[in-house]
């Protein structure tokens, strides 16, 4: 695949001449996508760092703004179709013809590094009404630079590593329209190199945010959210200061949200079985199975042994357990 096939974000045609000097100095990886840079402690391809330095210049927060965190594969499309369903609600009773059904949750929800400001510190966010609702893959110390003193809401989703890795390899492949080897992304995972990597890190440093400021941010766990998603999702609508009522608990609201959010029904969804996103990626392969404890199928015993071993390492002491 040549440059110019790549996803916007993959490339590095877009940088300004500030930014090829500042990666000329940063430590550097090459996997099958590309170079990929090391800046404040995490990994970048190079078009995807210039939107993080966009970002970090001219991102202005309002009070009301909400921002989706996660590592890549660790749930973000249903916290996003989640949380557009939270505010969705409170503007119509009614499901049919729902904004869910014209657009995929990452057309509804941009990311800020690798759409937003892709190509500009000072793209046009006119179009979006209050509360402002913007995803990200960036870690938290990196994410809060431009919030400091702001009181807008940041959620983080987190995933078992090991269902990561294999929704990763999926996701990989389909990609490059060729099966990737499992080891080509195994290895880089566990010494701490990848897109938005070191994943230990990255979870940490919302886990640590959460602990210090838990009004502020709100972390949760894709387990959890599969195996109790009626009171995950009333923590999530609490969180996001628009809380169901008794009525609409008695009435069945909530099931009826995570129903219309499930995996099986936005999978069935015409718009995402045909459309693609702003940089070509068709939305269906964001839509696999979604399970807990997939990797028993792809991993060896001595892969999950290894990444037991780092998570013990990395987690010791932090209070996060899995």
């Amino acid at each position: 695949m040549n440059e110019k096939e790549l996803p916007p974000h993959f490339r590095e045609d877009n940088l300004s001449e500030d930014t090829k000097t500042l990666i000329s100095s940063l430590p550097s990886y090459k996997d099958s996508e590309g170079n990929l840079y090391n800046y404040k402690g995490c990994w970048y391809y190079p078009n995807t760092l210039q939107g993080v330095l966009n970002y970090e210049k001219g991102f202005k927060p309002q009070e009301t703004d909400i921002i989706l965190a996660s590592f890549p594969k660790s749930g973000t499309t249903w916290l996003k179709a989640l949380t557009i369903a939270l505010f969705e609600r409170l503007k119509t009773d009614t499901y049919s013809d729902h904004v869910l059904q014209s657009d995929n949750p990452h057309g509804l929800v941009p990311f800020l590094e690798m759409s937003l400001y892709l190509k500009s510190s000072t793209p046009d966010l006119s179009k979006f009404s209050s509360p402002r609702v913007f995803s990200t893959h960036m870690p938290f110390h990196t994410l809060q630079l431009p919030l400091k003193g702001s009181p807008c809401k940041v959620v983080y989703v987190c995933r078992n590593v090991k269902d990561v890795l294999v929704s990763l390899w999926y996701f990989r492949s389909a990609h490059l329209q060729k099966e990737v080897e499992m080891e080509s992304l195994f290895e880089p995972l566990c010494k701490g190199v990848g897109f938005f990597g070191p994943f230990w890190e990255h979870v940490l440093s919302y886990w640590r945010g959460s602990l210090e400021d838990p009004k502020q941010i709100l972390f949760m766990r894709y387990e959890e959210m599969k195996s109790e998603p009626t009171a995950q999702v009333k923590r999530l609508a609490e969180f996001l200061g628009c809380p169901f009522t008794e009525e609409e608990e008695e009435d069945g609201s909530v099931d009826k949200l995570v129903e219309l959010c499930s995996l099986r029904n936005l999978s069935g969804m015409e718009i995402n079985n045909s459309g693609k996103t702003f940089n070509n990626v068709p939305y269906s392969t964001f839509f696999r199975k979604g399970e807990v404890g997939d990797f028993k199928n792809h991993l060896t015993t001595e892969m999950e042994n290894k990444i037991d071993k780092i998570i013990q390492e990395k987690y010791n002491d932090s209070g996060l357990k899995f």
